[in-house]
């Protein structure tokens, strides 16, 4: 039997693998460990990357998303450790995290399970390294605010255990799924994870159970490990909140019953409900928003322009003015104002247009004089100026300098050998990131945390760069909890790696520096089109399926394509071979290009990839002319 099995789940995320695997190998020594690596049907290389990069490591390679259960369930009907460690693939440990767990579990018997303290990509704390269970009245302070108000108290934050020292072991209830380090004996008692949670809520099943098999559960501080966290989850989105508490749901039915599962049900819905709202809600207000203060922008220039040229507007053209804001704004979003990174041209472009538009309605329906076009003019001057102005105050106050559409300037710094700090400034280089301001090479002594400080001071850096083959990650976290700094990112640079990771915050993506690939697909202008493009290739197939209907097969299907793709619901060409749990259903792919041709996965998936970086809406309707008789196939 060997001391422990090493078990990461992993889906499309690659560059934290890497990373991940990296500090596993280091920390595996001194144990008889074996690890497994189960890819969920990765489309970003992971599996070649593992099978390239780590021979060591069991691979199991699915080919379907299993999710996180039935995944981690398949690794660990094969291990062989006395201990079975749930790893997270956008986690970072420490040299001797594993021993240190080992030798915990050894001296208290009575422990089925612990976790470890954990610090996200900014070196803060994350409050769910140690977790109460989610009765109705944990789950109601959770879901009305409670806990969040009253962080430190026994009451009323239970789910975080905010009034235990984050210092000091804990028994607690509930583990994090990022960390789980498990006696298998303790799950040989108590069974594997419950399939029936796809993602989410399996961790705190799990903990649960164990404790009901009389085994202890601990929060163990003494080793820590970085979590970048929130990678593959977007809180904000509805998706998730619906997944989560669909698990807190099924988590309540199953152990608890008569009215604390009638309670604990309607606080879940109450939840889901108000959350599901919420991100609707914050997420409209970040759309509409651009488009009310220039809205409101333009109005002004309405009202100024009345008083500039005071000759009265007809009643009949005084209501219009609304129309008029909708041309101009229309005009602005599909010129690309509101897309990423702002370009002032852009703005300018859409006004014009929409002026062009106007003034060529104005004067085909007669209604509109010259001093009206003059009224218009004006308008749409002082609009301008003044959805500019906006744009401007509010990108100075985000990023702290007056280039409208250049980001916040990154002042770097390398932490790492001569050798390595050039490699960091040869990857920054070739992503068009910022050249380093400042380099230094540790001497592994207490100087060098005060030497970090002063560059930071001095240099006035904002991003610190760590290169894990010349440094401990016990020594990164460590200096990431001294530094301290809001202002200062981190991220780490693992050893013969290609890409440079990190994250700002626990609720913030994970992000990293690679070699920059322009893919047109992911370009606003070009998925803005593509939507047009679908709705009036539907709307012309509509017109002509008198003509056409006889030639495709599953003619009803083909109309409900065609009312679909009008939509938005589905689209007609997309990525099947790489598509992802949240994309529309497609009808058509780039493989139906070469329509009679059987092709590979391996070989979809490069087709995929070719199509989504130099695609055009003329791509489409190739792959729609090729395959008329096919457009009644199901999404």
């Amino acid at each position: 039997m060997k001391d422990l099995s090493v078990i990461i789940v992993n889906y499309n995320v690659s560059y934290f693998l890497e990373q991940c695997l990296l500090s596993v190998r280091k920390a595996v020594k001194g144990l008889q460990a074996e690890v497994f690596v189960v890819d969920n049907n990765s489309v970003d290389g992971s599996v070649e990357m593992v099978q390239r990069r780590f021979p060591e490591v069991i691979l199991l390679a699915n080919q379907e998303n299993l999710g996180f259960s039935k995944a981690n369930n398949q690794a660990i009907r094969q291990a062989q450790g006395k201990y079975v460690l749930l790893l997270n693939p956008d986690t970072v440990v420490e040299e001797d995290t594993f021993l240190k767990c080992f030798q915990f579990m050894e001296a208290h018997p009575a422990a089925g399970a612990l976790g470890v303290k954990m610090m996200d990509g900014a070196g803060k704390f994350l409050p769910e390294s140690k977790r109460g269970l989610p009765t109705p009245w944990v789950a109601f302070c959770k879901v009305f605010g409670l806990s969040a108000m009253f962080p430190t108290s026994s009451v009323f934050n239970r789910y975080h255990l905010g009034h235990l020292p984050v210092d000091e072991v804990h028994k607690i209830d509930i583990l994090a799924g990022a960390f789980m380090f498990m006696r298998t004996e303790a799950l040989a008692k108590v069974g594997l994870l419950d399939e029936n949670f796809f993602m989410y809520g399996e961790d705190i099943d799990l903990s649960y159970r164990i404790k009901q098999g009389g085994f202890e559960v601990y929060y163990f501080p003494e080793t820590r490990i970085i979590h970048y966290k929130g990678e593959s989850t977007r809180k904000t989105s509805v998706n998730y909140v619906f997944m989560f508490y669909r698990a807190m749901r099924i988590f309540a039915e199953k152990h608890f019953s008569g009215r604390q599962a009638r309670l604990y049900s309607f606080l879940i819905r109450l939840a889901i409900y108000l959350r599901a709202a919420m991100a609707i809600l914050f997420r409209g207000l970040q759309q509409v928003t651009p488009l009310l203060l220039d809205g409101l922008c333009l109005a002004l220039g309405a009202v100024i322009g009345e008083k500039v040229v005071p000759d009265p507007l007809p009643l009949d053209v005084s209501t219009m003015w609304a129309s008029y804001l909708g041309v101009w704004l229309g005009s602005a979003f599909f010129s690309g104002a509101y897309d990423k990174p702002f370009r002032l041209y852009r703005l300018v472009k859409g006004m014009l247009w929409g002026s062009i538009l106007l003034m060529a309605f104005s004067s085909i329906v007669a209604i509109v004089g010259d001093t009206n076009k003059k009224h218009l003019l004006v308008a749409v001057l002082v609009g301008l100026v003044g959805m500019a102005l906006w744009r401007l105050v509010w990108h100075y106050w985000q990023y702290g300098h007056w280039r409208l559409g250049e980001p916040k300037a990154k002042r770097i710094a390398v932490v790492g050998s001569g050798k390595e700090v050039k490699r960091a400034s040869y990857l920054l280089r070739q992503a068009g990131a910022q050249e380093p301001l400042a380099r230094l090479e540790p001497q592994h002594t207490p100087a060098d945390l005060k030497q970090m400080q002063e560059v930071i001071e001095i240099y006035k850096i904002n991003e610190l760069i760590f290169c894990g083959k010349d440094l401990a990650v016990s020594q990164i976290i460590e200096w990431m909890v001294q530094i301290h700094n809001s202002a200062v990112e981190f991220k780490i640079l693992p050893e013969n790696s290609a890409y440079i990771i990190g994250s700002s915050s626990k609720d913030a993506r994970g992000d990293y520096y690679a070699l920059h690939i322009e893919v047109n697909l992911l370009n606003p202008y070009h998925r803005r089109n593509k939507v047009i493009l679908n709705s009036l290739v539907s709307a012309v197939l509509l017109v002509l399926s008198p003509f056409l209907i006889w030639r495709i097969k599953g003619k009803k299907q083909f109309l409900k394509n065609c009312l679909g793709n009008l939509v938005g619901l589905y689209q007609w060409v997309g990525l099947k071979a790489t598509s992802s749990s949240e994309s529309k259903p497609t009808i058509l792919s780039p493989v139906d290009k070469v329509s009679g041709r059987r092709v590979s996965p391996a070989a979809a998936r490069q087709m995929e990839v070719v199509y989504a970086k130099d695609y055009t809406p003329y791509t489409d309707l190739l792959i729609l002319a090729r395959n008329i008789s096919h457009l009644g196939r199901p999404a």
